[in-house]
């Protein structure tokens, strides 16, 4: 490049430019140096015809247009390649990272094969599907969790004080599961069957942040992470239950009901196994399909928010209170979840240098209404747990649960607001975001390992 006054100062500006670029999903490290080339050379001509250094980096970049307008023009343009992801052994480009692609593709093969035998090896004691489905309920994701945790720290090349601790906390939810002496029907194993998965996923995250786990933007990188991950995993999910269906109709025309095969074996070890390549698809073929999921963000949000906005509506007209029995708990905790996970990805997929606008407005509407159910859920459970009614592990989990999202959202809330107001950056509601997911491992835990003797194994 010809030389100029204040080349530091230039170099920073496309250091920046250059950062901004790789935002964009769309775009890979390739794509960028080919911006930058064509970049430099437009600053070189603009600088050789009489500008300053920052006058021709400024003219250049408007030359170029809307980053988003480049991204859609790559896409375009490389849609090939798009498509050659897709393959297992897509073409790289690179020696380096064709091996490096081998290598993950053999042991996440391993990794998945260790989750098959995991969720048979039980078999081998004399435990079924059909006689023992309270211990698979109990276990069900630490046959397969484990192996995603293995996989994603081999790629990650963990320390070994990382996996030690990865090691520990996996034994410490299977003695939480097993150890307790709980009944089938116990409160209980309803309440751990459902938050063990919670702080174990929260362990596989920390085996995607590896030894970088205080950093922020890995965090938000691993809450991308879960929402591609089950993008693939609903979607393999689908399949195998077409697989199924075909499987069995077919040859059940020729007088062979394969329904134990696939109810023993298809099933659960296909489930088991997708787990697995489900993280490796999400390693492996980054923006090829994650753009999916802020598209179901920008469809689901305001359809949510209207949905939301009506019960509010109901409640008042009808001034009916909200039925606090598990089934009903259950529902309005997996609805705030889903207005959380809405949040939580498009946090996650909103460019942070871009200025507030409507979608955000419709955000804040969104957790607002999402804030004052969870207020008159809350109140109806503290007002069963005070009346006759009492305590029970269903209804303490769920007072816990709507405290720590009650919590979140209200600050959430008031950071949106600011943010539409111009007074907070966005990263501040990033932070608070990724910091709290501490929070909701602490919750997991404590109700898994606390609670069975809290309520004398209820």
């Amino acid at each position: 490049m010809t030389a100029h006054d204040g080349p530091e100062e230039l170099e920073a500006q496309f250091a920046q430019w250059r950062q901004y670029v790789l935002r964009r999903r769309e775009l890979q490290a390739v794509d960028a140096d080919e911006l930058e080339d064509h970049l430099r050379g437009s600053v070189d001509e603009l600088i050789t015809a009489g500008l300053s250094p920052d006058e021709a980096f400024l003219v250049a970049v408007k030359r170029m247009g809307s980053l988003d307008d480049i991204s859609r023009e790559f896409a375009r343009e490389h849609s090939e390649r798009l498509w050659k992801q897709l393959v297992l052994t897509g073409d790289s480009g690179s020696p380096v990272a064709g091996a490096r692609s081998r290598r993950d593709l053999w042991v996440m093969f391993g990794c998945a094969a260790g989750a098959v035998v995991s969720v048979k090896a039980p078999a081998l004691f004399g435990l079924t599907f059909d006689d023992d489905g309270s211990f698979y309920a109990r276990n069900a994701t630490l046959f397969a969790l484990p192996w995603l945790a293995a996989f994603l720290a081999w790629r990650r090349q963990a320390r070994p004080v990382m996996i030690a601790v990865l090691v520990a906390l996996f034994v410490l939810g299977a003695v939480a599961a097993n150890a307790y002496p709980l009944a089938d029907d116990s409160q209980s194993v309803v309440v751990s069957s459902v938050h063990l998965p919670i702080a174990l996923w929260l362990v596989v995250g920390l085996a995607y942040v590896a030894d970088d786990w205080r950093s922020s933007r890995r965090r938000m990188d691993f809450i991308r992470f879960t929402g591609e991950w089950f993008i693939y995993f609903v979607l393999m999910a689908l399949g195998g239950g077409v697989l199924a269906a075909f499987l069995f109709n077919t040859f059940a025309a020729i007088g062979i009901v394969p329904e134990a095969f696939i109810s023993q074996w298809l099933l659960p070890c296909g489930a088991a196994a997708a787990v697995v390549v489900a993280g490796w698809l999400v390693e492996a073929k980054q923006s090829v399909v994650e753009n999916i999921a802020p598209v179901l963000t920008r469809l689901f949000t305001p359809l949510f928010t209207a949905a939301l906005l009506a019960f509010l509506v109901a409640v008042v007209w009808t001034s009916h209170g909200i039925e606090v029995e598990r089934e009903a708990l259950i529902l309005f905790d997996l609805l705030l979840v889903v207005v959380l996970g809405l949040l939580l990805y498009s946090l996650s997929a909103r460019d942070p240098l871009a200025p507030p606008g409507p979608f955000d407005k419709l955000q804040l509407a969104l957790v607002v209404s999402a804030l004052a159910i969870d207020v008159l859920v809350l109140l109806e459970i503290t007002g069963r747990i005070t009346d006759e009614y009492g305590g029970t592990p269903n209804r303490a989990a769920a007072l816990g649960e709507n405290v720590i999202l009650l919590v979140n959202l209200a600050w959430s809330a008031w950071l949106l607001l600011a943010f539409i107001r111009r007074r907070t950056p966005f990263a501040a509601l990033e932070r608070w975001q990724t910091g709290y997911l501490p929070v909701y491992a602490a919750w997991a835990w404590i109700v898994v390992l606390v609670f069975p003797p809290l309520f004398n194994y209820a």
